[in-house]
C-alpha cells in the first residue's frame, strides 16, 4: 500500500549538509591532524593495522572526530555504531553491547562502537561499558570536547588510549573549501564562485570547524543572486552567511579554562596587549566579567604584589565598579585593571612567603607562642610571665625595637624575601636593615 497520496509524496530525497556529503571515507582523504595521522604517527598507524584499540579522541567541533572513528571502522571491515550521550541511556547501550556480543559470536566480527560526547554520560553509563570494553566485546571510541581527564571515570580511562586533536589550520580550512567547490556536484551546478577575499573569510572566521565552515560555503551559494549564470561570492556575503565568527569558547569547558590561563599569563608576563586580547575573547563569548575580575584581584596580590601595592587597591575597586556598573560598560573597567597590572612592576615575594610559612607550619611542630607576645589579661596569665619583656615597638625610635616575634627553633627564619623591584625595592632595604638590628642584637 502507497503510503502518501499523489499530493503528499516528497518531491526528492532530503539532500545531506555540504559537510556531510564531504566526509572523507578513506584516511587518505582526512585532513588535519598531523601530529597523530602524519607519516609513522601513532593514531595512522593504529587505524591502519586493522586492529584498532579503545580510544577517546579528545578535541573541539568540527576537526574530525567522527570521521576517523568511520574511517576507523571502515579500516577495520567493523560494525559501525553510532550513538549519541545526550540521548542515549544504559538501556540503549545495553542493546548495542549484545548486538556487539552477536557480531563477536556468529560472525567473528569487531565492533566500533561510537559515543559522541561521552563526556555527558553519568558515571552509570559509563561503568556499563566497562566489561565489554575490557573483555574486546566493543572497541569504544569516545568524542569529547572536553578533558577526559575530568570527564571520563578513571577505569574507563584507563582502558582507552586519549588522542588531543587540534583545531584545523587556515590552510586546513582553504584545502577542505577548494575540495568542495572542485569536488561537489551540487556546488558546481549552482556555478558558485568564490572570491579570493570570500574565500579567506570563510577561513578566517570558520575557528578552525570544518563544518562552519563547510556549511557557511553552502549558505554562500544560497544568498549569492545569479548573474550570466555564476553566482560570485563577496567577503559581505561570506560574512552574513557566517552571521557572527564561531566562538569554541565554553564557558563551563576546557575553552573557558584556556583562556582565563592565557589572560593571567598575559599579565604575569607583563603584555597588556596580549592581556587585553585574551580579555575580548572572553567578553566577546559572554564569560561573567565578575569572574575575570575575581582573578585580577587574585593577581594583583600573587604576581604584582608589594611591587605596586596600588594594583591591589585598583583590582579590588574594578571588581566593586564591574558589579555595580554591568555590561557593557564593565569591560572598559576590566581593560583598564588589566592593562595596568600588566604594565605594573611583579613580584610574588608575598606568594611565596605564605605558602613557605605554611610549609614550616605544616612540616614542624606547633610551637607554642613566645611569652612576650602573649597578653596578660587576667592576673594567673600574668604571674606567669605572660607578655613580660614585650616591647612596644612605639615606644622607640623610628618604630623599631629588636625584638624576636617567632618561636625559638625558627627564629631565623625568612619568610618574605622581597625583590628589588617597584616599590618592593625599597621595602626591601627597610627589612635589611632591621633584620641586620636584629642579628647585631644577637637575637
Amino acid at each position: 500500500m502507497d503510503l502518501f497520496s499523489e499530493t503528499e509524496k516528497p518531491e526528492h530525497t532530503p539532500v545531506p549538509p555540504l559537510a556531510e556529503r564531504m566526509r572523507p571515507s578513506r584516511l587518505d582523504g582526512f585532513v588535519g591532524q598531523p601530529h597523530l595521522l602524519g607519516p609513522d604517527k601513532v593514531l595512522r598507524k593504529t587505524i591502519r593495522s586493522g586492529d584498532p584499540v579503545s580510544m577517546v579522541l579528545w578535541g573541539p567541533p568540527g576537526v574530525g572526530k567522527t570521521t576517523l572513528a568511520r574511517i576507523l571502522a571502515s579500516e577495520s571491515a567493523a560494525d559501525f555504531i553510532a550513538m549519541s550521550a545526550v540521548t542515549a541511556g544504559v538501556g540503549d547501550l545495553r542493546k548495542m553491547i549484545e548486538r556487539a556480543r552477536s557480531n563477536r559470536s556468529r560472525a567473528g566480527r569487531r565492533t566500533i562502537l561510537f559515543i559522541d560526547e561521552i563526556h555527558r554520560f553519568n558515571k552509570a553509563q559509563q561503568d556499563a561499558l566497562l566489561h565489554s570494553v575490557e573483555d574486546g566485546t566493543v572497541t569504544l571510541v569516545g568524542a569529547t570536547t572536553e578533558n577526559p581527564s575530568f570527564e571520563v571515570i578513571a577505569p574507563l580511562l584507563s582502558r582507552c588510549r586519549v588522542f588531543k586533536l587540534e583545531p584545523l589550520s587556515d590552510s586546513d580550512i582553504r584545502l577542505l573549501i577548494d575540495r568542495a567547490l572542485e569536488e561537489d556536484e551540487a556546488i558546481r551546478r549552482s556555478g558558485l564562485d568564490v572570491t579570493g577575499e570570500a574565500k579567506e573569510t570563510l577561513v578566517r572566521y570558520s575557528g578552525g570547524d570544518a563544518r562552519i565552515a563547510l556549511n557557511a560555503l553552502e549558505l554562500v551559494g544560497a544568498l549569492t543572486e545569479p548573474s550570466e549564470g555564476r553566482r560570485t561570492v563577496t567577503p559581505q556575503i561570506a560574512l552574513e552567511a557566517l552571521q557572527k565568527k564561531a566562538s569554541v569558547y565554553d564557558k563551563n569547558g576546557d575553552s573557558h579554562f584556556d583562556t582565563i590561563s592565557a589572560f593571567i599569563k598575559s599579565m604575569r608576563g607583563s603584555d597588556p596587549d596580549a592581556a587585553v586580547y585574551w580579555l575580548a575573547r572572553m567578553v566577546d563569548a559572554g564569560e561573567d566579567p565578575l569572574f575575570i575580575a575575581r582573578r585580577m584581584v587574585i593577581l594583583a596580590s600573587e604576581d604584582v604584589g608589594n611591587a605596586d601595592p596600588h594594583g591591589l587597591a585598583l583590582a579590588t575597586a574594578a571588581y566593586q565598579a564591574v558589579h555595580a556598573v554591568g555590561m557593557p560598560e564593565a569591560r572598559i573597567i576590566l581593560a583598564q585593571a588589566a592593562t595596568y597590572l600588566a604594565s605594573a612592576p611583579k613580584s610574588n615575594a608575598a606568594y611565596e612567603a605564605v605558602e613557605s610559612a605554611l610549609e614550616e607550619v605544616r612540616k614542624g611542630p606547633q610551637d607554642p607562642v613566645p611569652l612576650h607576645l602573649r597578653n596578660a589579661v587576667t592576673g594567673l596569665m600574668k604571674s606567669m610571665d605572660y607578655g613580660r619583656d614585650y616591647r612596644y615597638a612605639h615606644d622607640f625610635e623610628g618604630g623599631f625595637t629588636e625584638q624576636t616575634h617567632l618561636p625559638d627553633r625558627i627564629k631565623n627564619r625568612v619568610f618574605y624575601r622581597p625583590k628589588e623591584i617597584g616599590a618592593e625595592k625599597a621595602i626591601k632595604a627597610r627589612l635589611d636593615f632591621w633584620r641586620g638590628r636584629r642579628k647585631e642584637a644577637g637575637l
